[in-house]
């Protein structure tokens, strides 16, 4: 069992460094001792239209045993595109079990941004800022909790109430995950009333 881990354990120290220098300064270590890695991957035109963040955690049993745990950070990556883009890593994955994989996803990803290039799908909105909300977007963040203004005694009497059983945990929104400079960034959002229902 040992000798199988210290192989494991060579096969990934190979695979980095042979990433490490086909990738370059596109290829990042996040963190050494819990094998995090990150790659930006962009559709290898002179001017990139399509840029994606891949993130990897290198487990133990990795690559004989267990896959890499994964992420995909782009901010126009969402819904339909970013199910397609999973299922065909994970399809790699089956397609190549016990091996080093990470440069084949890598080349997929990069083949799905040729494409969007080549397409005529629209240019990100890589630009937009948090106050600049589509207008569909926008009911997506309203409020559920509006008090009534006749019901202000039952308002005083539930911001007081000592027993959180009672207490609804209010709904908590999430944004589209930002990758900038190699961070990521997600907000998270939901309406509190009550300094439990923030501990909560």
């Amino acid at each position: 069992m040992a000798a199988s881990d210290t192989e494991r354990a060579q096969q990934q120290i190979d695979e980095i460094e042979a990433l490490s220098s086909i990738y370059g300064d596109d290829w990042c270590v996040v963190d050494e001792n819990e094998k995090i890695y990150c790659i930006k991957i962009s559709d290898c035109l002179d001017q990139p239209k399509w840029t994606l963040c891949l993130q990897v955690i290198l487990p133990p049993g990795y690559p004989t045993a267990e896959p890499p745990i994964y992420q995909l950070n782009a901010p126009w990556l969402r819904g339909q595109d970013y199910t397609e883009l999973a299922n065909s890593l994970e399809e790699i994955y089956v397609q190549n079990l016990g091996e080093s994989i990470l440069y084949l996803w890598v080349e997929k990803i990069r083949e799905v941004l040729v494409e969007k290039a080549q397409s005529s799908d629209p240019e990100p909105d890589i630009k937009k800022t948090t106050e600049e909300v589509d207008e569909d977007d926008e009911d997506d963040f309203l409020l559920d909790y509006q008090p009534v203004q006749e019901d202000q005694i039952k308002m005083l009497n539930y911001m007081t109430s000592e027993s959180p059983e009672d207490e609804e945990l209010p709904l908590i929104h999430h944004g589209n995950p930002i990758t900038d400079r190699r961070s990521t960034f997600q907000a998270h959002l939901a309406p509190v009333v009550t300094t439990r229902q923030v501990s909560r």
